[in-house]
């Protein structure tokens, strides 16, 4: 088997590749809006500590690949961390180059940061265990999406997944072309290789994305050959993985509440 990455469904079986991809969505956005509620820490922290086992058992994900993911996110949620941390009113907790840290800024940006890892987290294993055309047709089947609509999500989906190899292999072909990189030298890093590579990507995309877009308008909309969808069925298993999920985000927010830990926006002074 191929190395997975972050942006493809793994080939393998779980119990979360089975389940309905239209259901699937909808409780990752579920929980997604759930999580605007606290800015506390505890709340988003106690999730992600259900989460991180729950997607590794349930969607059979090797956890090199769910740590590589939370990788991915974490340095956008540090940003974040920092910046509340030190711009917020509040009880000053120590200066920093000259910035004050306050004790409302530090727990608010420790939940935001937690808040961004655990969307990360959801969307990365959504992506992993849910195939393209699986899920383009549960969107048309069970979500009542047009078929316009549902082909510019196959689109759009399919050329998101290409884009870890294609930036690879751009970056390997900048590598091979420097005339003056030794062989083994790492892949040059300065912001005009990087800038090059990116635009270079981005071309690819848009010209993979028109091509694709005409070949599924003329296959499934227009006078050519018809692709035949296998449906995606929707069955009790899929509701009950819903009212699991949402169980357990309801619970972990009524006992924040119930312990007092449970932090709004109204309770910090807005956002």
């Amino acid at each position: 088997m191929s190395r997975p990455t972050s942006g493809t469904a793994l080939p393998h079986d779980s119990l979360l590749h089975r389940r309905n991809p239209t259901v699937k969505l909808a409780v990752t956005f579920a929980v997604s809006g759930a999580m605007l509620v606290p800015v506390d820490p505890w709340t988003p922290g106690v999730l992600l500590a259900l989460t991180v086992p729950a997607v590794v058992v349930a969607g059979r994900l090797p956890v090199a690949v769910v740590a590589r993911a939370l990788a991915l996110f974490t340095p956008f949620a540090v940003s974040v961390l920092a910046v509340n941390a030190v711009t917020r009113d509040g009880e000053v907790l120590a200066r920093v180059a000259g910035l004050e840290v306050t004790t409302t800024g530090l727990s608010v940006g420790a939940s935001l940061f937690l808040r961004t890892v655990l969307v990360g987290l959801l969307s990365a294993a959504f992506t992993l265990t849910t195939d393209a055309g699986r899920l383009m047709t549960s969107l048309h089947q069970h979500a009542r999406l047009g078929p316009r609509a549902t082909f510019a999500v196959l689109a759009g989906y399919r050329v998101l997944e290409q884009l870890p190899d294609r930036w690879t292999t751009v970056r390997q072909a900048q590598a091979v072309r420097s005339p003056a990189r030794r062989p083994g030298a790492p892949l040059p890093r300065d912001p005009g290789s990087l800038a090059r590579a990116a635009f270079a990507v981005l071309v690819v995309s848009i010209r993979q994305g028109e091509r694709l877009a005409i070949a599924l308008e003329t296959r499934g909309l227009g006078t050519g050959p018809r692709t035949v969808a296998r449906p995606v069925p929707l069955d009790r298993r899929d509701g009950a993985l819903a009212a699991v999920v949402l169980a357990v985000v309801a619970g972990t927010l009524a006992g924040a509440q119930r312990l007092g830990v449970l932090e709004t926006w109204s309770t910090v002074g807005g956002g």
